[in-house]
């Protein structure tokens, strides 16, 4: 196996909910190393200026390209809506966001080209898959709907309980009256909650998960860039953060779906 097929994929998200994207990663590329950095003390992105999100994207890249990687995946919404686009042109190793993925999957789906779009606050603010969506198919009508509860639900770990299913039908009810067939889970957090979303919008309406779809794109672009490894023995994961605050373990592991052996914080000069 060749140096460049060794090295491994490096992820990172403005927090910790990018671990649903590892788990995905694992799941369609068991044999790959993955290198985590979460960027659990200046969270979250969505609240922050363009410049101030493109700032530490880059630092966040930069660390990653230091522990030697060979393809990064920006693991958050907002990230990926912000500065993906001068990431891509300024670095030469491959770079892939969450949300074309989702997009892509989302105008696949659609039979009856309307689509719904979930997501934290920042990220339906910024219309990124509204206007992703419309690039692919410009007759595709959406109905985006911030869904901030959904994210201390997940971390939480009441994922299918009684408050999850209210919460869900709360915000969810009116998606019937546009007559969505897909809905996108525009957070990394939201495929946790998949189970309980699925029941109240019912089996008519296709679950887009940008995490499940990402790793298929990650999978795609080592293939083509003859980068897949091909080693024989399970990946190894690394996960970095720059702050640790309470249960953060007990909460990634909940993210990852497996324990996680150590947890690194790292600083930023």
């Amino acid at each position: 196996m060749n140096d460049e097929k060794k090295k491994p994929i490096g992820v990172f998200d403005s927090g910790i909910g990018g671990l649903t994207v590892v788990r995905e990663l694992i799941r369609r590329l068991p044999g790959e190393d993955i290198v985590y950095f979460g960027d659990t003390a200046r969270l979250p992105y969505g609240t922050k200026s363009p410049e101030t999100v493109m700032r530490f994207s880059r630092q966040n890249l930069s660390f990653l390209k230091d522990k030697n990687v060979k393809l990064i995946v920006v693991a958050c919404n907002t990230a990926s809506s912000v500065a993906l686009p001068a990431l891509e042109e300024e670095e030469d190793i491959p770079v892939i966001g969450v949300l074309l993925p989702g997009a892509r999957a989302a105008a696949a789906a659609t039979k009856n080209k309307r689509v719904g779009v979930i997501g934290t606050t920042a990220t339906i603010r910024s219309n990124a898959y509204e206007q992703a969506l419309k690039e692919i198919e410009p007759a595709i009508e959406t109905w985006s709907l911030p869904c901030p509860l959904f994210v201390p639900l997940a971390e939480e770990g009441w994922l299918d309980n009684e408050i999850a299913y209210l919460t869900a039908k709360s915000y969810l009810e009116p998606l019937a009256g546009f007559g969505a067939d897909t809905l996108v889970l525009g957070c990394t957090h939201y495929p946790l909650l998949k189970g309980v979303i699925g029941r109240v919008v019912g089996d008519g309406t296709v679950l887009v998960d940008s995490a499940q779809e990402t790793a298929i794109e990650v999978e795609g672009m080592l293939d083509q860039r003859s980068l897949r490894s091909d080693g024989g023995t399970a990946g190894t994961i690394q996960v970095y953060v720059s702050d640790v605050p309470y249960l953060i373990k007990e909460v990634g592991e909940r993210f990852l779906g497996r324990p996680i052996e150590k947890i690194e914080r790292v600083e930023f000069k």
